[in-house]
């Protein structure tokens, strides 16, 4: 969602009545690539660019593409192939193993609806959203570029008609089962290729307590573009200057954490008040809310008190499932000392937690670093988190 807020603010930021602007998006990758499908990169045409495709390596040669694509106002998909060492086609033997499908598209400032304005609305989404592009097609009625998307509405939004009937029960089918993909369909006059994306909110942190062992995790949280939340009892502790770079800072009692504070399937909740009948109560409380992450900081004896007041005293028995969600002693084994190696620890365990990663060394996995479809070796941005839509039936 970063890439989202950083490409969206330099839009608004450009006076496009002296620029004019191009989106690229990785639509399919085959084999290895430094970013996956769905990563993107606004192109002014000054050079300038927010974003990113790749490793640094495409991006030149996207700029000089995306000049064409503003000339003619016409999207179109480009394709390269990093797989061979000796292949100059960028000037460089690449290497990287690769077969790339990027999208360029003309922005059109004065339009309400373009992809910018889409990238906008899935940023106020408070839930997954998806989208189907078409990046391949020789139908007249159906250009490259052409998008369904499914909003916060739970509604299905076609630029066309016939696009939308077309591509509505395999979008809720993506919906349903969160998993991107990529098909054709043979029409009549013709076929398309569609590339399906789904969309993600950004991590919500939710740090109970305003020490100043709190301040590093919300600075490394909001380089990583999340969105930062510090609660406290005590309002003394939520200093503004303490955390200039959080969100909202939000007193809140304890006995009315379940009343006042917001979670859901997208926070990422962290306990470090240093207060253990603070924690108790706020635990207590949350337990079995939607959050798939919940770090509590300090040693595994202090949170061995804290499961035993739960169940003497709250009458909590911590089921499996919640028990897989708690992390206690919070944050990976990195050797964490000071509060900025503990942050970097804690920050690090929830990245690996909403990417259903375990958090090891790369180097010693077995598997590639990105998804791939076994079949056609592509690959895929996964979502592992809850989806709060209600399943849909295809008509």
């Amino acid at each position: 969602m970063k890439e989202f807020k950083t490409i969206l603010n330099a839009y608004q930021a450009t006076d496009f009545t002296k620029r004019k602007a191009a989106l690229a998006t990785v639509v399919q990758v085959k084999g290895s690539s430094y970013r996956s499908p769905g990563a993107r990169m606004l192109m002014l045409d000054n050079g300038r660019w927010v974003g990113s495709i790749s490793g640094g390596c495409l991006e030149g040669d996207a700029l000089r593409k995306a000049r064409q694509v503003i000339l003619s106002g016409e999207a179109r998909t480009i394709t390269y192939d990093t797989s061979n060492d000796d292949d100059n086609q960028l000037g460089i033997g690449l290497g990287c193993n690769g077969i790339i499908d990027i999208l360029i598209e003309p922005i059109d400032a004065s339009l309400d609806h373009n992809p910018i304005t889409q990238l906008e609305a899935f940023l106020k989404y408070d839930n997954l959203g998806a989208m189907a592009t078409v990046f391949e097609s020789d139908v007249p009625d159906i250009p490259v570029s052409s998008t369904v998307e499914y909003n916060h509405l739970s509604k299905t939004i076609g630029q066309s008609d016939l696009l939308n009937q077309l591509l509505k029960n395999d979008l809720l089918e993506v919906i349903n089962n969160q998993k991107p993909q990529i098909k054709d369909y043979p029409i009549a006059n013709g076929s398309i290729k569609v590339f399906f994306e789904l969309i993600q909110p950004g991590i919500d942190l939710l740090i109970f307590g305003g020490g100043f062992d709190a301040k590093p995790v919300t600075e490394l949280a909001h380089t990583l573009g999340w969105n930062v939340r510090v609660t406290d009892e005590c309002v003394a502790h939520l200093v503004p200057i303490n955390f200039p770079l959080a969100d909202q800072l939000q007193p809140c009692k304890r006995e009315f954490v379940a009343k006042d504070i917001k979670i859901t399937p997208f926070t990422a909740v962290v306990l470090m008040s240093h207060n253990l009948k603070y924690d108790e109560e706020v635990l207590s409380q949350i337990i079995g809310s939607d959050a798939p992450y919940m770090g509590i900081l300090g040693p595994k004896k202090r949170a061995e008190k804290l499961f035993s007041t739960l169940r003497n005293k709250y009458h909590i028995d911590i089921s499996k499932e919640q028990m897989n969600k708690i992390h206690a002693p919070i944050g990976l084994d990195i050797g964490a000392e000071t509060p900025d190696e503990i942050a970097l620890s804690i920050i690090s365990e929830i990245q690996a937690k909403f990417s259903n990663r375990s958090g090891g060394f790369i180097k010693y996995r077995t598997g590639p670093i990105h998804h791939r479809d076994g079949k056609e070796d592509q690959v895929f941005r996964q979502v592992y988190l809850k989806n709060c839509f209600p399943k849909r039936k295809a008509n």
